[in-house]
């Protein structure tokens, strides 16, 4: 007995403290607040989460674009879940210099990074400026109609 209270705090010591845990452990985003038309930013592993309510017009424009003119070729169906096609999460971090865009800005009615003009679309393909790739897509996945968990 006395060697195992001796050797409980060696080994505890051993497990990942609580930062570490929820640095890398998933999250649950409520989307009820999120207005249609709307974004917001959430963090998870250290990394700026863009969670947007697309409206219909977003989301027919973001269909119609040829997916062969793209630098970074990928279709919008290919970057939602399918039946919650109004919803985009996307990572935050611009392709070119790791600088975060802003939302709803540039030609585009996506992302615009005001650090060297790449401009993305409202699926987060990169459309114009120095960026080599589209804004990446978490691995992401719905627990409900109003709910995803990223991570």
């Amino acid at each position: 007995m006395g060697g195992v209270a001796t050797l409980w705090p060696f080994i505890s010591q051993m497990n990942p403290d609580a930062s570490t845990i929820a640095a890398g452990a998933p999250i649950e985003v409520d989307l009820t607040p999120v207005a249609e038309g709307q974004d917001i930013k959430v963090f998870w592993r250290g990394k700026p989460i863009y969670v947007s309510h697309r409206t219909k017009k977003q989301i027919e424009e973001a269909r119609a674009v040829n997916v062969a003119s793209l630098p970074d070729p990928q279709s919008d169906e290919a970057r939602v879940k399918a039946g919650h096609e109004q919803w985009l999460v996307v990572i935050g971090i611009c392709t070119h210099l790791g600088c975060i865009p802003i939302a709803h800005e540039g030609n585009y009615d996506g992302f615009f990074c005001p650090c060297h003009g790449s401009q993305y679309d409202s699926s987060g393909r990169i459309r114009q400026g120095p960026a080599p790739a589209n804004l990446p897509v978490p691995p992401y996945q719905f627990v409900s109609d109003t709910k995803i968990q990223i991570g």
